[in-house]
């Protein structure tokens, strides 16, 4: 997602990439607010989970799958239910991915996603609960790399959202101290959708979703989650350990800004469900 070998940079014009930039282009030709085509279709692998979506932006192609699951509450919030997401960057997305346990980018890249959708209270916990102090629901947002061309992150927070937005499952009762089947049929309880938009600084230009070649050159990268009611309820600094001025991030918050309201659109419309 960014933090890659110098080897690997070293095969990218970094000059080029900044003299294009210089003259007001990117090397895919899009303004620096522009994202690429984005397409999201929902319920791609219904018989394996309760709810589920692809995500595309440009090449980069992102699959999420919910799965939920009864369990015990924690035991400090014991009327709330759990909600938890994973990611998994495999080397068929891309040669720069490595086999074996979750690496550091694969980390970062659930706890970025996670991070917007539970700071912005995006799913009623309280509103997942069977019995409090003894059963609530637990739903597990799985992320799935199929394709990579840059900014992951951005990709990963409309399939999660989608995929939340998609998922039913069954309601269950406890009778008898035994849990069981009403025949009903629910929705993840969905209060708020908080959509992350990415912004690249490289030299002193700052550009909207990131492109590899762009990532590969970038100082640091900002992410930032906006809610439905156009709070930012969360940022991430990432991608480099290179500076960048509160003017900066201001201006990267007033793209991130201009743009969440259309991703969220697109979310409402691929899963016709609206928040």
């Amino acid at each position: 997602m960014g933090d890659f070998s110098a080897e690997t940079i070293s095969h990218i014009d970094r000059k080029y990439i900044q003299d294009l930039l210089s003259k007001g282009e990117r090397v895919d030709s899009r303004a620096f607010d522009e994202y690429r085509d984005i397409e999201i279709e929902v319920g791609v692998v219904a018989a394996k989970s309760e709810g589920s979506a692809i995500a595309r932006i440009g090449d980069t192609r992102v699959i999420a799958g919910v799965k939920v699951l009864v369990g015990e509450p924690y035991p400090d919030t014991p009327d709330e239910g759990v909600t938890m997401v994973t990611a998994e960057m495999a080397p068929i997305a891309s040669p720069l991915f490595e086999v074996g346990p979750p690496k550091e980018d694969a980390i970062e890249l659930a706890r970025v996603v996670d991070r917007g959708v539970r700071e912005s209270e995006t799913v009623d916990v309280k509103g997942l609960v069977i019995e409090p102090g003894k059963k609530v629901y637990m739903v597990f947002c799985d992320l799935y790399t199929l394709e990579y061309d840059g900014n992951l992150i951005d990709a990963c927070s409309l399939a999660a959202n989608a995929a939340l937005l998609n998922t039913r499952f069954p309601e269950m009762k406890l009778e008898d101290e035994e849990l069981v089947q009403t025949g009903r049929e629910l929705e993840i309880p969905i209060k708020n959708l908080a959509v992350e938009c990415t912004v690249s600084k490289i030299g002193e230009h700052l550009v909207i979703d990131p492109v590899l070649k762009e990532e590969m050159v970038q100082d640091c990268r900002l992410t930032m989650a906006i809610d439905t009611n156009n709070h930012f309820t969360a940022m991430q600094k990432g991608g480099g350990s290179g500076p960048i001025s509160m003017a900066q991030i201001e201006h990267a918050m007033d793209m991130a800004l201009e743009k969440a309201e259309d991703l969220r659109k697109l979310i409402y419309e691929a899963t016709g469900r609206k928040v």
